[in-house]
């Protein structure tokens, strides 16, 4: 295992400009002595479009955990940003990506987003959707997040004719005092390939082989987006979605959103990812679960609707491509997905083996919250 250094420590600097705006203390990395890196190490821009991140030492590690695996961290302003429940005001966390999107700010090798929680739909008409595309193609930019993040992702996709990235965020992964190995080992592995194969062992409704574009992402979000300018249109398309604490009725609804708005009628196949329903459960009806759901769904599409798929507010999450071609096959054991057409990060000045070394903590770090995105 590879160390080095010690933990930031978010005392050590008031970044200057911004206490009006946050009136709190900001990660220090500028502050620090910076860790030895290529000087072509990638540039990754972090952006904060949704909830504020309320841990201070979750941001330290997470900065330490980046920096030391060779990425020139941009940005990092954002992460000490507050205005109300948000990561700063709007027009703060739209220039996250506007600066990207208008050439003030070179397009970097990785947009990796902050947290969820909720306000990057606010943001959707305050960024120029189709330059931003524009310029991640050129540079090959991966954008990671999911969550409340993936609104950004859907508006990228359907006016920016781009795709992106489903995986690890800063506060909620890289910034955990101890990640999922499972996760960050998926994250390099996808990221730095040029294809990618995932097997789900999981039953199957019918034989299928097809292909077409893989997209989606969070069911609140999906729906809210239905009918705007914002949701992408991809006929023939594989639809992933992931959720979490909502009851079934409700997921249920959503899902009858996208259906009468003709989202789920132009789709091949859908896949679900993980819900956490936890303790929700119908108030009149406790049978009413999410197998019910599933049942609804298949009845009102006709579609294959596959479950099971390893992603969603959980620790061990694959990373997957979104908006990018992908082949469904059912296989003996259950089902597969094969990407591929996709950028991928030159990891030639990267140690990115050191994303799953253990990072020095406080000793009052006792819990990780797995909901942090």
């Amino acid at each position: 295992m590879f160390m080095s250094g010690s933990p930031f420590t978010r005392r050590s600097l008031l970044q200057a400009g911004t206490a009006a705006t946050a009136g709190i203390w900001l990660p220090a990395c500028a502050a620090q002595t910076p860790l030895a890196r290529h000087p072509d190490a990638p540039r990754l821009r972090l952006v904060a479009p949704s909830g504020y991140l309320p841990n201070p030492e979750r941001i330290d590690i997470g900065l330490q955990r980046l920096q030391r695996a060779g990425f020139a961290l941009e940005n990092t302003v954002a992460l000490g940003r507050r205005h109300q429940r948000f990561a700063g005001t709007d027009a703060e966390r739209a220039a996250d990506l506007q600066e990207v999107a208008s050439g003030r700010v070179a397009a970097p090798q990785v947009l990796l987003g902050a947290r969820g929680g909720y306000g990057a739909i606010r943001l959707l008409p305050l960024i120029d959707w189709a330059s931003l595309g524009s310029r991640m193609r050129e540079a090959g930019t991966l954008f990671l997040g999911y969550s409340d993040v993936c609104a950004l992702q859907l508006a990228l996709l359907a006016q920016g004719r781009t795709g992106s990235f489903a995986g690890p965020m800063f506060y909620s992964e890289f910034g955990s005092p101890w990640p999922s190995s499972f996760a960050l080992q998926q994250f390099v592995q996808t990221v730095t390939s040029t294809h990618q194969t995932i097997e789900v062992a999981q039953p199957t409704p019918r034989a299928l082989d097809l292909e077409g574009v893989f997209w989606g992402g969070n069911l609140s979000v999906l729906a809210a987006l239905a009918g705007s300018p914002w949701m992408p249109r991809v006929p023939g398309g594989i639809l992933f979605i992931e959720d979490v604490g909502e009851q079934p009725y409700r997921l249920e609804r959503m899902l009858q959103t996208l259906q009468l708005s003709g989202v789920l009628k132009q789709q091949q196949a859908i896949v679900l990812g993980t819900f956490r329903l936890r303790d929700e459960e119908d108030g009149y009806d406790a049978s009413y679960d999410f197998n019910s759901v599933i049942g609804v769904l298949r009845q009102i599409t006709g579609l294959p609707v596959l479950t099971g798929f390893p992603f969603g507010h959980i620790r061990d999450k694959v990373t997957m491509p979104l908006g990018y071609r992908a082949r469904l096959q059912t296989t003996a054991q259950g089902y597969r997905l094969r990407f591929s057409g996709y950028p991928r990060l030159d990891a030639r000045h990267l140690q990115l083996q050191t994303l799953t070394d253990p990072v020095a903590v406080a000793p009052a770090s006792t819990s990780v919250d797995e909901d942090s995105a």
